[in-house]
């Protein structure tokens, strides 16, 4: 598998034997997947726009005293061809191009447009996998059983997660209907830490890390954070999460369990 060259590639990585695909670890897979995006469009534009982004950070990281990618190699690919794909279809294709990357024994980093990639990623990441539970940064539950007779929306995209028998742990929430509240009620797999009782709580993401699985696989939606950290996403909530108490749910997850895989979706650029 041909992996992007510098101009092309995350972070902009000049040595080509720290960015190409089979020395590398780590893998950026670009799924500009976008059909049902329900208010601002341009999510397609996202996966893009964060390789293009990231080649103006520094590549030296202060509190890990190195330049990572030279421990471990990082290969961009090329962005998914969704062409007369959509739905099912859609997520069938991302499920297979996946787990070619899981069966090369990569670790997947998923740039996605609308959040109903992350079905056809977690499909993968589970036939890989044992005992995987999901770890979703978002303001919406997702949770719908479908949205405008759409059983695929990106609006249902953690059902059909939910449908696959898995444990989930959600944080941020702060917009939902009524049946995803219900659901979130009787249900034992999911566990939800609301965006207006977390700063109430000093305990809660320990809380939410000893909710998670051995294996955990990450998905999160750019409209987790609050609007003053990521204001450009198709649909902006108040009350998000910060930036600081965000990487402390994402270390602790890290250094408590194993991280499978993650995505970042819904960056929709302005």
């Amino acid at each position: 598998m041909k992996a992007l060259s510098t101009k092309h590639n995350f972070l902009g990585i000049e040595d080509e034997k720290y960015y190409n695909y089979e020395s590398s670890k780590y893998v950026i897979q670009q799924v500009p997947y976008e059909h049902t995006s329900s208010y601002l469009a341009g999510s397609d534009k996202g996966p893009a726009a964060i390789v293009k982004a990231s080649q103006y950070v520094e590549l030296y990281d202060e509190e890990l005293d190195a330049e990572t990618y030279k421990t471990c190699g990082i290969a961009t690919l090329k962005a998914l061809d969704f062409k007369n794909k959509t739905n099912k279809k859609a997520v069938d294709y991302i499920e297979k191009e996946t787990l070619a990357l899981l069966n090369d024994n990569k670790f997947v980093v998923s740039l996605g447009a609308e959040h109903t990639v992350t079905l056809g990623f977690v499909k993968a990441h589970i036939q890989k996998f044992k005992n995987v539970s999901v770890l979703q940064i978002d303001a919406h539950s997702d949770l719908r059983e479908s949205y405008h007779n759409n059983i695929y929306s990106h609006a249902s995209v953690m059902k059909r997660i939910f449908d696959l028998g898995l444990n989930i742990v959600q944080a941020g929430i702060r917009a939902q209907c009524i049946e995803e509240a219900q659901l979130i009620k009787k249900s034992k797999r999911l566990h939800t830490y609301y965006a207006h009782n977390i700063r109430k709580d000093a305990k809660w993401i320990d809380k939410a890390v000893k909710d998670l699985s051995e294996n955990v696989y990450v998905t999160i939606d750019a409209d987790g954070f609050d609007p003053s950290v990521i204001p450009a996403v198709g649909t902006a909530e108040p009350n998000g999460l910060f930036w600081n108490e965000t990487l402390e749910l994402l270390k602790k997850t890290a250094k408590e369990k194993n991280i499978i895989g993650f995505d970042i979706v819904e960056c929709s650029p302005h």
